[in-house]
């Protein structure tokens, strides 16, 4: 979706001309994968931080293209709604302390962007969901001055037929409302891990990466609420799955397969299954055609640019999804893009050691694992995490091989500690680097204090003396103050701060 897009409206035959060129990557892309030496080197580190920008009162502050205008930094973009923008973080190589120097430029990164919104009387906030929003700013007009968000939207819009988008999204309250655009998918912001892997390593740690996402997850929730309702620990998974999702209705179920999902099923061989599956599932949204023979390119010796695969593998968000570059001779990344935004730097961090600790100590496991683990128990333990956090009840494989146990989150995050750890030293990161991350892991899991549950907690003690809207404003403001000051959450204190 960063492919620069001037045009808003295709017609039909440019439809057809993109489905072409889509069959013509796809089997470039697999000669590609069977060029002797494709996508070797080290494996690295990367991510994007999206964000909020809010005014003085913990409303969105709807300004990010003059808040972009104040900074010079390429590494910053708009992002689908105006309260929203993105920094894109610079990759290091996973060896080493890649979490020093990632922590080390994300505050470097959201220092310029205080002094931006400050220019503008605004502040940021990295969470979830902002709990502050209301049905009012998620109008059409909330979307950004950018020809690029108004092209997804009619590309949605036009497989939807103009039917308006419906959410609905029970927990221990009901959301049920609609909107006539994309922009509900701006409510929600995330810290999205970008992992370069060996073309011959990617099935097993995509799939390592898919188990793993479920305990990750557990632990690392921070959108317990939308609208002034309280939903899901990481109502996140359930809203951008609604808010952008282009299949027709009937008798009550949505037919086919969303764009935005957890998969279909484990990776068998490579990566070429899952942009194939893409191109199958998923009808074009933006058909911008490249000048690139790919087929050419390749007889060439070149490293085909694939421009048209990229972009349509851009408009289906699998939650952990497969990624070509062109760039270094071309490569594979799996984007690991479940983590919310929040609540602190430290807290992010920790998740993504988790989950690339993880990710890596699962993986020689997965040859024997998706023979005896249906990817159906995987893909309940996703959904069951982003609704109950760490009360969740997860199915996990036992240790003989043979059947699975039912455990809490909060249990089993305490028993994939160790692994996480073996897969981090088998990645070269330092034991000085991820241990005390992960000790930050191990306090919220037995603490119980996560993100979400410390603004659920931290709601329902302020609403014994406030309306709710009141209650939710002042909660976010505890929040703002303590994650400006970096202590991990499990720390973060309740008792006596939801007095007025």
């Amino acid at each position: 979706m960063g492919t620069s897009i001037e045009r808003e409206r295709f017609d039909e035959e440019e439809f057809k001309r993109f489905s072409e060129r889509l069959s013509v990557c796809l089997a470039t892309l697999r000669e590609l994968l069977r060029r002797p030496g494709f996508g070797k080197g080290p494996a690295t580190l990367g991510a994007e931080l999206e964000f909020f920008l809010v005014d003085e009162t913990g409303r969105p502050l709807s300004l990010n293209q003059a808040v972009l205008a104040e900074m010079t930094d390429p590494r910053f973009t708009t992002e689908l709604n105006r309260f929203n923008l993105e920094c894109n973080l610079t990759p290091s190589p996973l060896a080493g302390s890649p979490f020093t120097a990632l922590g080390q430029e994300i505050r470097s990164a959201l220092a310029e962007a205080r002094r931006a919104v400050g220019r503008h009387g605004g502040r940021i906030a990295t969470i979830g969901i902002l709990p502050t929003l209301r049905p009012e700013d998620l109008q059409r007009g909330a979307m950004s001055d950018v020809p690029r968000y108004r092209a997804l939207s009619a590309g949605l819009q036009r497989l939807r037929g103009g039917a308006p988008f419906e959410m609905d999204i029970h927990g221990d309250d009901v959301l049920q409302v609609s909107c006539d655009d994309v922009t509900f998918e701006g409510a929600g912001t995330s810290f999205q891990v970008h992992l370069r892997v060996d073309p011959a390593e990617f099935a097993g740690l995509y799939n390592a990466a898919q188990v793993a996402t479920a305990p990750v997850l557990s632990v690392a929730g921070n959108s317990p609420t939308f609208l002034g309702r309280r939903l899901w620990r990481e109502t996140r998974v359930a809203l951008f799955k609604q808010a952008i999702d282009e299949r027709p209705e009937a008798g009550g179920r949505r037919q086919g397969i969303a764009r935005v999902s957890f998969g279909n099923g484990w990776v068998r061989r490579d990566a070429l299954e899952l942009f194939a599956e893409s191109v199958i599932l998923h009808e074009p949204l933006l058909p911008i055609m490249s000048d690139e023979n790919p087929a050419a390119c390749l007889r060439s010796g070149g490293t085909p640019g694939l421009a048209e695969l990229r972009l349509h593998q851009g408009t289906v968000w699998r939650w952990n999804r497969a990624i070509y570059d062109p760039v270094d001779g071309g490569h594979l990344r799996i984007e690991l893009r479940v983590l919310p935004s929040g609540p602190t730097i430290t807290d992010m961090l920790a998740n993504a050691v988790f989950l690339i600790g993880l990710t890596h100590g699962l993986a020689p496991r997965m040859p024997e694992w998706i023979s005896v683990y249906p990817f159906a128990m995987a893909h309940r333990n996703f959904y069951r995490a982003a609704k109950s956090g760490l009360d969740a009840e997860l199915a996990w494989p036992r240790a003989t091989g043979r059947g699975v146990d039912l455990l809490t989150a909060r249990e089993l995050v305490h028993r994939l500690l160790p692994l996480a750890r073996e897969g981090l030293l088998a990645a070269g990161i330092a034991p000085a680097e991820s241990d005390p991350l992960l000790g930050m892991i191990e306090a919220r899991s037995l603490s119980g204090q996560t993100a979400a549950v410390w603004q659920r907690a931290m709601l329902e003690d302020l609403e014994a003396s406030m309306p709710r809207e009141e209650a939710l404003r002042a909660m976010f403001e505890r929040y703002l103050a303590l994650s400006d000051k970096d202590e991990p959450v499990h720390r973060w204190p309740l008792e006596g701060q939801g007095k007025p």
